[in-house]
């Protein structure tokens, strides 16, 4: 038959049959299902929006199904699939409620009804608070501020130099005497 079906044979056990592929994660799938379900409780705190995550994330896997290494930890993989689409979801809804107004007029535009209807007292408070954290010396206010404006723990670690545990504990202690120092102005925190 000739020389070239040993190496055919060598091939077609090197690629994997794709419909074995599609059984094996079925079968993983519902093999975890259960524990799936309770990760997407524990994500949503709803059953029905938890409902909703096991299936997108089911689609998600399926859809996905060549990007699964054979061998790997099929449960982490499902896992981190899932909440990855928390996340995504979490932010996509965050951006709808803060962004999108359907409204005609302005106004209601991220309208907060639980603002405080005086600018002048929430600059005055604010004013106050800034007061208090530049009181900090520069090892709890530098951490402290670049958290404030957004920055990630570890972000801030690379920038300062510092391990990450130090800067945390910085932040935290921070807070404390910020907590402290606002407390004896009397100022609500």
């Amino acid at each position: 038959m000739g020389p070239g079906f040993p190496l055919l044979g060598v091939r077609a056990a090197r690629i994997p049959n794709p419909s074995a592929m599609v059984i094996d994660i079925s079968q993983q799938l519902i093999k975890y299902r259960s524990a799936l379900e309770a990760f997407a409780n524990s994500l949503t705190k709803n059953v029905d929006d938890a409902g909703d995550l096991f299936q997108e994330t089911a689609f998600k896997i399926l859809k996905n199904e060549d990007k699964y290494k054979q061998g790997t930890n099929f449960r982490a993989w499902s896992y981190t699939i899932m909440r990855n689409i928390f996340i995504n979801n979490y932010r996509k809804k965050k951006r709808r409620n803060t962004l999108v107004d359907g409204t005609d007029n302005e106004f209601y535009l991220n309208y907060n009804q639980d603002g405080v209807a005086n600018a002048g007292e929430t600059q005055m408070a604010f004013d106050e608070i800034m007061e208090c954290v530049n009181l900090l010396s520069d090892d709890f206010r530098v951490p402290f501020l670049m958290r404030y404006e957004g920055h990630k723990y570890d972000e801030i670690a690379i920038e300062l130099g510092l391990p990450l545990g130090t800067i945390k504990s910085r932040i935290h202690f921070a807070r404390k005497k910020l907590k402290e120092a606002l407390d004896e102005r009397g100022i609500k925190n």
